[in-house]
């Protein structure tokens, strides 16, 4: 999404609809929505949820609903124009619709509630074998499957190097394709997501570390007085939250069991705080000692890395007010929230909430530790 500023400018909403290849919705369509809300959150699957109104005797409840065109496996793309510059919302499908009657005027609305492309992925339990395959390569190959829907992998190598070993142990997938690869991403510490566009009927299917490194959003002012772009923003830190995992691996010649040390986590989450928060617990990871050498060290190493957020921060902004679209799964700084709590984040689930005439996003965000790591943050 081009980070194009749009404090006081026009925001154009786009809907397009389709059994697969979509095309823009009827005008009756778009003159009944009512309202459109976007969840998307890092690590799991991205949802949607259209209202719109029944008009008595209007073309969605007449037409359109008899004949299908709000049916679950629908495809629908949600994209915005921002003074010229289009950005895609969301890219998935219907599963649910509902409709509400009342005898009130106005008061008759159909609601479709949708989940991103990966849904498909989620529809059949698979077996399927994959001899001298790395994770990565492993996921490449299940993503592969999806190019019909205009799904491009991005897939980056796992962080410790897991060579195949064929014959002393062949890797296995006995559930569904999302289910398999959700769970080789949790194995290396790495989220599986998909990022909408940048153009309509275009996906990227990311598989890897979260991302912690780059060019920061605008940043978030609180309690800047005319400055402000957000209301309020609450912080909190769990100092339970953290856990020092303890995995051990037994050498299969000599019998003999080993504790794993404990990883350095800092190439999977790059440091955003100063000061970062101690491990309280200690968490005994089962299994590790059957695995191979390589892959205990890749589950010890995601499991301290996954638990290392112990803050988190959320809050509500006005994108007209604030100028910009926040986008999730990215970097963004926060100013004005004292020292403690300042610097950068990385936002960790976005909603947009679209109605006429105002868009909202409800947004959370979190890092490892307090104190920013710099002085200073992109205004």
């Amino acid at each position: 999404m081009a980070d194009e500023h749009v404090g006081g400018g026009p925001i154009h909403l786009t809907l397009r609809m389709g059994p697969r290849l979509t095309r823009p919705v009827p005008q009756a369509v778009v003159e009944a929505l009512l309202s459109i809300r976007i969840t998307s959150t890092a690590g799991e699957r991205s949802g949607f949820q259209m209202a719109f109104d029944l008009t008595k005797r209007g073309a969605i409840i007449e037409r359109l609903l008899p004949e299908g065109f709000f049916d679950p496996r629908t495809r629908v793309i949600v994209s915005t124009a921002i003074r010229g510059t289009p950005a895609v919302l969301f890219d998935g499908l219907i599963v649910r619709q509902e409709v509400g009657t009342s005898n009130r005027p106005g008061q008759s609305t159909l609601t479709v509630t949708g989940e991103d492309l990966t849904v498909l992925m989620d529809l059949e339990e698979r077996t399927d074998r994959f001899p001298n395959l790395t994770p990565g390569q492993r996921v490449r190959r299940i993503l592969g499957r999806y190019v019909d829907y205009g799904i491009q992998p991005e897939v980056v190598p796992e962080q410790i190097a897991q060579p195949p070993r064929e014959r002393l142990r062949v890797e296995y997938q006995t559930s569904t394709d999302l289910g398999y690869v959700n769970d080789l991403a949790r194995a290396n510490g790495y989220v599986f997501c998909l990022e909408p566009g940048p153009a309509p009927g275009v996906s990227t299917a990311y598989w890897g570390p979260q991302r912690r490194l780059g060019l920061r959003q605008h940043a978030l002012n609180v309690n800047m007085d005319a400055d402000s772009t957000v209301d309020q923003l609450t912080f909190s830190y769990d100092g339970a939250a953290r856990e020092e995992p303890q995995a051990r691996w037994q050498n299969m010649r000599s019998r003999e069991s080993t504790l794993l040390p404990q990883p350095d986590i800092s190439p999977l989450r790059p440091p955003l705080g100063r000061r970062p928060s101690p491990a309280l617990k200690r968490r005994r990871l089962q299994g590790t000692a059957k695995k191979g050498f390589e892959q205990a060290q890749a589950e010890a190493l995601a499991r301290a890395a996954t638990s290392a957020d112990a803050v988190t921060g959320s809050g509500q902004l006005d994108v007209n007010r604030h100028g910009y679209v926040l986008r999730p799964r990215e970097l963004v700084g926060v100013r004005g929230a004292g020292v403690t709590y300042d610097g950068d984040y990385y936002v960790t689930s976005v909603t947009h909430q679209l109605t006429p005439g105002s868009y909202q996003q409800n947004f959370t965000l979190s890092r490892e530790g307090l104190i920013a790591r710099s002085g200073t943050v992109r205004p």
